[in-house]
C-alpha cells in the first residue's frame, strides 16, 4: 500500500475521536469469557502445546464460556486432526497492544515448553493510531522477546480484519481504521519474515452478522470457529511447507 495513505489519515483524526466516541459511548464493554483459560485434550502421541497470546480476542470476548474461543477451538481442531494430546493455554487481555504485551505480559508468563504460539494482535495498536514506526518497535520487539522465551515454538501472528466489514464502526471511521490496519498488517508481516514468525492471511469475513458478537466489534462463537478453522493449516503445516503456503499473507510482501 501506498505509505502516503497513513500519512494522510492523521488529518482525519478529528473525524476519529469524533465518531470513536460516539461508538464508545453506544457500544457495551463486554468482559472476557467464564472458563479455564489453561486445558488439557487427552491423546496418544508427542503433546501439542498451544498458547494463544493477545488482546481480547485472545480472552475469548464476544461469548459466554472459554470454550468457545480461538484458543480451546483451535486445540479441540488439532487434537482431533491429528489424534495428539494437546495442552492449551488463552493468556488475553482487554486493549492491549502489542508494546503491552512485550513488556507487561511475556516477563511474566510461566516458562512452558510450548511448541504453536499464535498471537492475535495488532488491532489495538491500529485503533489507538499508533504510527508504524512505534509498532516496528514494539512488535518487533514482542517477536524478540518470544523467540528469546520460547525458543522451541512456531510463532503464528493472525492480522488485522478489514476493519471494513466490522458491524459496530461507522462508514467513514471504518475507513480510516482500515487504513490504518492496513499500515500495521504490511509492517508486522514484514517483521514476521525477518524474524523468523509466520504471518496468517488477513481472516476472510464472509457473514458479518454471524461472525461477531452482539456488541459488533468482537467475534462471536461462529466467528472464533472460523478463525481457528483459517489458522489449522498453518498449525500443521511443517515450517519450509508454510512460508511456500499460499496460506500466507501474500499480499502484505513487500
Amino acid at each position: 500500500m501506498s505509505r502516503l495513505l497513513p500519512l494522510l489519515s492523521w488529518f482525519a483524526l478529528p473525524i476519529y475521536a469524533w465518531q470513536g466516541l460516539g461508538v464508545r459511548r453506544r457500544t457495551a464493554r463486554l468482559l472476557p469469557a467464564e472458563g479455564p483459560v489453561l486445558h488439557t485434550i487427552p491423546g496418544t502421541g508427542d503433546p501439542v502445546r498451544l498458547l494463544v497470546l493477545g488482546d481480547s480476542s485472545a480472552a475469548s470476548v464476544g461469548i459466554t464460556r472459554t470454550d468457545g474461543g480461538i484458543a480451546a477451538v483451535l486445540a479441540g481442531m488439532i487434537a482431533r486432526d491429528t489424534g495428539r494430546p494437546v495442552t492449551w493455554r488463552a493468556a488475553g487481555f482487554n486493549s492491549a497492544t502489542s508494546g503491552q504485551i512485550r513488556d507487561h505480559v511475556v516477563p511474566n508468563l510461566k516458562w512452558e515448553p510450548w511448541t504453536h504460539i499464535v498471537l492475535p494482535v495488532g488491532t489495538n495498536d491500529a485503533k489507538n493510531f499508533h504510527t508504524v514506526p512505534r509498532f516496528k518497535k514494539d512488535f518487533g520487539g514482542l517477536l524478540y522477546a518470544l523467540k528469546a522465551r520460547f525458543p522451541g515454538a512456531r510463532i503464528i501472528w493472525s492480522p488485522v480484519v478489514d476493519m471494513t466489514w466490522v458491524p459496530a464502526l461507522p462508514p467513514l471511521l471504518a475507513k480510516i481504521l482500515e487504513i490504518r490496519a492496513q499500515a500495521i498488517n504490511a509492517m508486522a508481516a514484514r517483521l514476521c519474515f525477518e524474524r523468523g514468525a509466520v504471518p496468517a492471511s488477513r481472516l476472510p469475513i464472509e457473514d458479518p452478522q454471524l461472525g461477531f458478537a452482539a456488541d459488533g466489534f468482537h467475534a462471536s462463537e461462529a466467528g472464533y470457529r472460523a478463525w481457528a478453522e483459517h489458522l489449522l493449516p498453518l498449525i500443521e503445516l511443517a515450517a519450509p511447507e508454510m512460508l511456500a503456503s499460499g496460506s500466507v499473507a501474500e499480499e502484505n510482501r513487500e
